[in-house]
């Protein structure tokens, strides 16, 4: 049985980690309702998100490595340090860094006290709400050629309010882009490109730590989990990019509103455990 949640869970890190509507909130609640009955855990969290960053990587792979030879061109002075795939390795450098530091700052909260359901259905209300109001105010003309590292840095902060479930990591950076301009895809691109490094070096840290560790799920049910991930989370990047290229974010909006509403109503009425 184990199996099969496992590779549950990992379709549901795929339909949801590149959606604003926060990936580690889903696989928290939909734990609840396995027959297990259980929190999958921080760690299980991290670890298949390497699946879905691993789609990243491969999707964006042209993007990736003229970035990077860009970036160590810069170094060496083969290329600009203002040409704009240059800038953009050291943007999301920078802008990686909040979500590090914070994220072993408050290391024991991330893996208990943030992950308390009725906390999670307070993140995804209120930043429903501030995705809402962003979608609706941001102008909108900013493209990525227009990041400064003034930008880059509130992004990151953005991305880091990530390490609470329900806030959404694609959803904080995306709904701080478009506060600060930027078009609904550039603010969708970067968030995809700035995760890369948080994502691996939080996966990678969960996966070295919970060898040898007792947890709701094994290495080989969790590397399962992690290659569902990989599949579905490739196939959902494309269409949300051309989703968010012609629409607005609004559907995001309400299911957020309306999934925090269930959860408050659930919890209030003692039918899942916080």
């Amino acid at each position: 049985m184990n199996w099969i949640e496992a590779a549950f869970l990992g379709l549901v890190q795929g339909l949801t980690e590149f959606l604003p509507i926060s990936s580690s909130a889903h696989l928290r609640i939909v734990g609840e309702f396995l027959p297990g009955a259980s929190d999958p855990g921080a760690a299980f969290t991290a670890i298949t998100q390497l699946g879905t960053e691993t789609a990243v990587v491969v999707f964006f792979w042209r993007d990736i490595v003229r970035i990077v030879k860009a970036w160590f061109g810069s170094l060496t002075g083969k290329v600009p340090r203002n040409d704009p795939d240059a800038r953009m390795g050291w943007m999301v450098i920078i802008g990686s860094l909040p979500i590090v530091v914070l994220g072993l700052l408050f290391q024991d909260q991330i893996e208990s006290t943030f992950r308390s359901l009725w906390l999670v259905a307070t993140m995804l209300i209120v930043f429903g709400v501030f995705l809402a109001i962003a979608d609706t105010v941001g102008r909108q003309k900013r493209e990525l050629v227009h990041l400064t590292y003034k930008h880059g840095i509130l992004y990151g902060f953005a991305q880091a309010l990530a390490l609470i479930p329900g806030v959404s990591r694609s959803g904080g950076t995306i709904t701080a882009g478009l506060f600060m301009g930027y078009t609904r895809e550039a603010a969708a691109r970067y968030s995809f490109l700035l995760a890369i490094p948080a994502v691996f070096g939080s996966g990678l840290y969960q996966l070295a730590k919970s060898i040898g560790e007792p947890g709701p799920y094994g290495l080989g049910e969790t590397a399962l989990a992690t290659a569902v991930a990989f599949v579905v989370g490739f196939l959902i990047i494309r269409w949300f990019l051309h989703y968010v290229s012609t629409r607005s974010y609004l559907l995001f909006v309400w299911y957020r509103i309306g999934l925090g509403t269930l959860l408050y109503i659930l919890l209030g009425l003692g039918l899942i455990s916080a």
